[in-house]
């Protein structure tokens, strides 16, 4: 576990992305099943070649067909808990496991429902607590995928989790469409994150950086409560290194000596200079707690719809058009 949490602390891509827990031959597997998933696909584009265009279609649907999905919309699923990796002083990432041969069944932007038990009813029925979450692993993945969860002292939900223990499960329905991205849908996309709103930004960024079509410019404004708490860092930092079409800038409340990225709360500064400008080939996501989306967005209705936009983004010319809230 030692060295699990120095891989961590580096961020490296296979530390944070589907090669950070060890100790499991499933896992340590998972660069054969990818090469496997490249010798299917090599093999079709073989098969284009010497085929008419109506067979290469067929067979290529055939093989969509076929694909195993773990997920299921309309029933509640077991995942077996695997490995656990202390990320902050709050922050665990967790590692469940299913079918080695199928897929999670998420698309980008979508998250997962979890629930635990709460006790029973006046009337003996089982109570539960419901909360969703969108997990940080790539969605083309077999066999596992990752949550990265932030355990609060009111969190019913993330208490539970943080309960667990390898061979436990959770039960899991989904998947939940979010934010439905496709390549190249704008030209310039900005987020807003807030400590674990960093989740659903994450998904779409790797979604853009491992598509070499994919040209989507994005600004990424991440504010968090310390340094410390600044989940997956390393990982962002590796991103922007190597990606020059994403930028990120971080902002804390509580600045440790020698913090060179922004102070305080965001800022309407901070989305004038650090987000692409309101247009129509332009749009903003916000995801964090409902102090910040109240701030910089205004929250979501009610009933779970977008509601009216206010706050900094309103201020800054956004429209609701313009912006998307998770």
């Amino acid at each position: 576990m030692a060295a699990l949490l120095r891989r961590l602390g580096k961020g490296s891509t296979a530390a944070l992305l589907g090669g950070a827990f060890h100790g499991d031959s499933r896992f340590r597997g998972g660069r054969t099943t990818r090469g496997a998933v490249a010798a299917v696909s090599g093999g079709i584009a073989f098969l284009c070649a010497w085929s008419a265009p109506l067979t290469c279609h067929l067979e290529e649907e055939k093989q969509e067909a076929s694909e195993k999905v773990a997920l299921n919309p309309d029933k509640w699923t077991e995942f077996k808990l695997i490995e656990t990796a202390r990320v902050s002083q709050n922050s665990h990432l967790f590692r469940f496991t299913f079918d080695s041969d199928a897929k999670l069944g998420l698309n980008v932007a979508s998250c997962i429902l979890t629930r635990a038990p709460l006790g029973e009813d006046a009337e003996g029925k089982k109570k539960y607590v419901v909360r969703p979450y969108t997990p940080i692993s790539d969605i083309e993945l077999k066999g596992y995928f990752d949550l990265l969860v932030k355990v609060y002292p009111e969190g019913k939900m993330g208490q539970y989790i943080a309960e667990l223990k390898p061979g436990d499960v959770l039960e899991v329905k989904g998947p939940v469409e979010k934010f439905r991205y496709t390549p190249n849908m704008k030209k310039h996309i900005g987020m807003i994150a807030g400590g674990t709103g960093i989740t659903p930004m994450l998904q779409i960024i790797n979604e853009i950086i491992k598509n070499t079509d994919d040209n989507t410019q994005v600004s990424l404004l991440y504010g968090n409560v310390s340094p410390d708490d600044i989940l997956l860092k390393g990982k962002l930092d590796q991103i922007a290194a190597t990606h020059p079409n994403i930028k990120i800038f971080y902002t804390v409340d509580n600045p440790s000596t020698g913090w060179r990225g922004g102070v305080g709360y965001i800022s309407k500064d901070m989305v004038l200079k650090g987000l692409p400008a309101p247009g129509e080939d332009t749009m903003i996501l916000v995801c964090g707690p409902p102090g910040m989306m109240k701030h910089v967005s205004g929250e979501k209705a009610k009933d779970w719809t977008q509601g009216e936009l206010s706050g900094l983004l309103k201020e800054a010319g956004f429209t609701e058009a313009m912006v998307y809230k998770f």
